[in-house]
């Protein structure tokens, strides 16, 4: 093997002297204030503080065994993908045989953004010639080392996640980064999860993104069971010198500092609902143990409504709603005995003294069928019949719409955890001729969500009118136009 040249043995020992500086790397390995670079003296204040972070922590331990988690949310246009590509380049040219995993919301993302700020940062190292650029990965030019030394893109797959799976890389370096992470699903994260587990190893994940969901991983990084583990931070746009400060202003000027808009693209908070979330956390939370004097709603008909468990770890969940008031009854694990369930309904509809009782279709057919043998006229709620208001794609949506409205309207719901996040969970599907679309549950299964039984159950009670026994024929389909003061009195 021939000899080095000298410039190439110092290059590579001043390198090697920033294997816990990113910072430091960053300023040594780009030439600022030259060429491409010349208007720039070096990285933002808010990526000098982030590089510093790894750095400082890094330092703070041993040379392996260390794990770093670094979650950012941030407003639009502040070099996050720059940040990325940095995190990149100093994470391969400083330690030897490192590996990782870059990934992002969407392919595009991946490839046009990320991948993209990549090429360019790569075009500017000073180390370049070490590694080969390729569509999908940053690998080293050693051919010994080609297997065990490299960045990799993968778009994520609910149905792949091997890449993600089996990022192991003993002794060594590993660094995993999300960018965009708000979109990424829980089923991603968990077995990214499995990736800390090497022991003696110097890992690094980096979650980046604006905040669009004020609910899943990214979020919890903030605020769930694992944010003390996570370094955290939420970057305003205006604080960045990089950001364009006269469209941001106008932002502001269109929606004000409170909008869920401005929080999420110039604030980098989290939402008080996501962009796509149908109900609000704040109408949620504002009828969440609501106290109500049940009496007044004696006049409004009595509603039971039954969500029969769809799979195995699904529930089959029983509640009854009067005028504004909604309490859930009863929750049963998955329950097949159609006779069984069927009396404990009847059971309920008699000692509630319900004026109706609607069961979703779904899975209710055989217990509408054994409640027919038991005398009782229950009333099957296809979600995907056809909807009475033109503006929803199908009765699911309508009765979705017609929910959220009685929430807004001072809607009463228990100190329940489970509707509370069924309630605030479902996101809705862009369509074309604007018509209201609730997400698939399959699709809800995929980020990680369960299926929202017990927030179906309230929905399912607004499926048809009701009229009181007493005051008038007690058939569903027996429409009673409340007054003024009587909303939602069925």
């Amino acid at each position: 093997m021939s000899e080095l040249p000298k410039d190439e043995i110092e290059l590579r020992k001043a390198i090697s002297g920033y294997s816990s500086d990113p910072e430091g790397f960053v300023y040594f390995a780009f030439s600022w204030g030259k060429g491409d670079l010349k208007d720039f003296s070096g990285p933002d204040l808010w990526q000098k503080e982030q590089l510093q972070s790894i750095g400082k922590q890094l330092q703070a331990g041993t040379e392996v065994s260390v794990v770093i988690r670094e979650a950012i949310a941030s407003g639009h246009g502040i070099g996050k993908s720059t940040l990325v590509a940095w995190l990149i380049l100093w994470a391969v040219c400083t330690y030897e045989d490192t590996k990782g995993v870059v990934t992002a919301n969407t392919k595009s993302q991946l490839k046009d953004k990320t991948w993209s700020e990549l090429a360019k940062w790569y075009r500017l190292c000073t180390c370049k010639h070490w590694f080969e650029l390729t569509a999908t990965a940053l690998i080293s030019v050693d051919p010994e080392h080609r297997e065990l030394w490299w960045i990799k893109q993968e778009t994520w797959s609910i149905n792949n996640t091997e890449a993600f799976a089996g990022l192991h890389n003993q002794g060594k370096r590993i660094l995993l980064i999300y960018d965009e992470a708000s979109a990424i699903p829980k089923a991603i994260w968990e077995v990214s999860r499995g990736a800390l587990t090497d022991e003696g190893t110097q890992i690094i994940w980096c979650a980046f993104g604006n905040p669009t969901r004020n609910s899943g991983e990214f979020k919890d990084c903030f605020t769930g069971p694992e944010a003390k583990h996570w370094n955290t931070k939420q970057i305003d746009s205006r604080s960045s010198a990089l950001t364009n400060k006269k469209q941001i202003a106008e932002w502001l000027e269109s929606y004000g500092e409170d909008s869920d808009f401005f929080k999420v693209r110039v604030r980098g908070v989290f939402p008080s609902m996501s962009a796509k979330q149908f109900i609000s956390v704040m109408d949620v939370d504002a009828a969440f143990g609501r106290h109500l004097n049940v009496s007044q709603y004696d006049f409004a008909p009595k509603i039971l409504a039954v969500d029969p468990a769809w799979e195995g770890d699904d529930e089959l969940v029983i509640g009854l709603r009067q005028g504004l008031a909604f309490k859930i009854l009863r929750v049963i694990p998955k329950n097949d005995n159609d006779i069984q369930v069927a009396n404990i309904i009847a059971n309920m509809e008699d000692s509630e003294k319900a004026d109706a009782v609607f069961i979703d279709a779904g899975y209710g057919t055989g217990i509408v069928s054994a409640g027919r043998t038991l005398g009782r006229n229950w009333t099957l709620v296809w979600f995907a019949g056809e909807s009475s208001d033109p503006g929803c794609l199908n009765k699911r949506a309508e009765m979705w719409k017609l929910m959220r409205d009685w929430l807004k309207a001072g809607g009463a719901i228990p100190k329940d955890s489970g509707l509370y996040n069924d309630l605030i969970g479902p996101e809705t599907v862009a369509r074309i001729d604007g018509k209201i679309q609730m997400e698939a549950k399959a699709h809800m299964k995929e980020r990680g969500l369960k299926s929202p039984n017990r927030a179906d159950c309230l929905a399912i009670s607004f499926a048809y009118p009701v009229a009181a026994k007493g005051r008038g024929r007690s058939k569903p389909a027996m429409a009673i136009m409340p007054d003024d003061n009587n909303i939602f009195g069925d």
